[in-house]
């Protein structure tokens, strides 16, 4: 489906927003609205709402096309969706159930995916050939993108990168805080905000969130201070297998931790010590469209 608008929708735990853009990326609407609870039904239908919408503020004659961010995937083997934090979605065929109900088809990606897309589109990657989009907030994912392409591998996985251990773990490391996945030592539970304040927590027994933690150790802030540094290595490592691995032109960070700005000094300056190269030109940067970029991305799912 090619049109000259796209509306993206990025499918929330706690809101559903929607974008139009055009083909130059300029945004035409926008709108959120809250994600009913527990209702897949209900979920469905706020979708269809956004859409219609969507189309009555700028479509033409030509509908426009619609694509999907959701946190979760849809599986190879079954045609339903796995993996979700938004549990009223899994086991259903939502990809069928929407485009009933928009009257088009539309096409799904899971949300990091989406924000990769969407920064390699037009956003902090966009003349780079490998874009790596690494969201570090709440949780750890990411997407790649090949030549302005999303890759997509046979298991519906690529850029679960938050469910690979934390390489070259220190003694003190191992085996590593429990995962909801069911093992320990992700790099989810080191390299997120949420990993970030369960450090600082087990090394003080304070409890404060990763912003709190970043905003003491700018003020001098010891504890702070080293919980921090210590992030800062892990997501120096953790970046550093990607480095090895796919080698991108540029790594993009998403997600709250983005906002710390001398992540993007800091953990390239220790890269020469895990990355197997005599040189390491790749870039970590931040996002250009910050919190959009999964929205927009979801718009760009279509060509």
């Amino acid at each position: 489906m090619s049109t000259n608008i796209r509306i993206g929708i990025d499918l929330g735990g706690t809101k559903i927003e929607a974008v139009a853009i055009d083909r130059a990326g300029v945004a035409r609407f926008r709108r959120r609205t809250a994600t009913p609870v527990g209702s897949y039904e209900k979920t469905v239908r706020a979708v269809a709402m956004l859409v219609e919408a969507a189309d009555a503020a700028v479509a033409g004659d030509t509908p426009a096309s619609v694509g999907i961010g959701i946190p979760g995937t849809i599986s190879p083997a079954t045609g339903l969706i796995k993996n979700a934090n938004s549990v009223c979605l899994i086991g259903h065929a939502l990809d069928r159930d929407l485009a009933a109900a928009v009257g088009r088809p539309v096409r799904l990606a899971n949300d990091a995916d989406c924000f990769a897309l969407s920064e390699a589109a037009d956003g902090a990657g966009e003349h780079a050939a490998i874009v790596f989009g690494a969201i570090v907030g709440t949780g750890a994912g990411s997407g790649l993108v090949i030549n302005k392409q999303l890759v997509r591998g046979p298991n519906a996985i690529t850029g679960e990168w938050g469910h690979n251990p934390l390489p070259w773990p220190r003694d003190d490391e191992r085996p590593g805080p429990a995962c909801y996945c069911g093992l320990n030592g992700c790099n989810e539970v080191f390299i997120s905000g949420t990993g970030l304040a369960l450090d600082f927590c087990t090394a003080t027994g304070e409890t404060a969130t990763a912003a709190d933690i970043v905003a003491r150790s700018a003020a001098g802030d010891v504890a702070a201070e080293a919980s921090l540094v210590r992030y800062i290595d892990r997501l120096a490592r953790a970046t550093a297998t990607v480095i090895n691995l796919i080698d991108p032109n540029v790594i993009v960070l998403g997600g709250g931790m983005s906002n710390v700005k001398r992540l993007y000094t800091d953990v390239p300056q220790l890269w020469p010590q895990y990355v197997f190269s005599d040189t390491v030109v790749t870039q970590l940067v931040p996002p250009r469209h910050g919190d959009a970029s999964g929205v927009r991305g979801a718009a760009w799912l279509w060509p």
